[in-house]
């Protein structure tokens, strides 16, 4: 009696291993979009400490701080994080900016046009309620509270 030969052959390897890639593809994307996610959250979080001087600020002053030193804060540069360049308290009318850069962001962060994160601050019944907005990062890579509008 003959035995039949058992195994894959090599058009059904080669429609295996085209799946596989093709899932990885889609995976790294996805992936490379959940980092940049995470780096951006960094600059919400160095933002919250200047959130609180600002209101402090506020509450004791009735306006907005020019800058960072107005406000009681260190400067704007000495304000970084691993991806974060800088926390800047922009204007009189109370806006903090938390600007991307540096050598461990992901490249698509870091490059020019520069991206940034921006909080506004508006005065609602004896309390200050921050908006969070960008114009440079996309909606995949913002905070779900942010509104941003710039492309990848």
């Amino acid at each position: 009696m003959k035995k039949q030969a058992a195994g894959f052959t090599l058009i059904e390897l080669m429609i295996v291993v085209a799946i596989i890639a093709i899932l990885a593809a889609i995976a790294i994307s996805q992936y490379q979009d959940y980092v940049i996610r995470s780096q951006v959250s960094e600059g919400s979080s160095l933002a919250d400490g200047v959130k609180t001087a600002v209101g402090e600020f506020v509450n004791n002053r009735g306006y907005y701080p020019a800058a960072n030193s107005s406000a009681g804060i260190a400067t704007a540069a000495s304000i970084k994080g691993e991806y974060v360049s800088d926390v800047n308290v922009g204007t009189t009318t109370g806006v903090i900016i938390a600007t991307y850069a540096g050598s461990k962001a992901n490249a698509k962060l870091s490059t020019a046009p520069a991206k940034s994160l921006s909080f506004s601050a508006v005065r609602n019944a004896g309390s200050l309620e921050w908006h969070c907005k960008s114009a440079t990062l996309p909606q995949k890579w913002c905070p779900s509270s942010c509104a941003c509008s710039g492309a990848p």
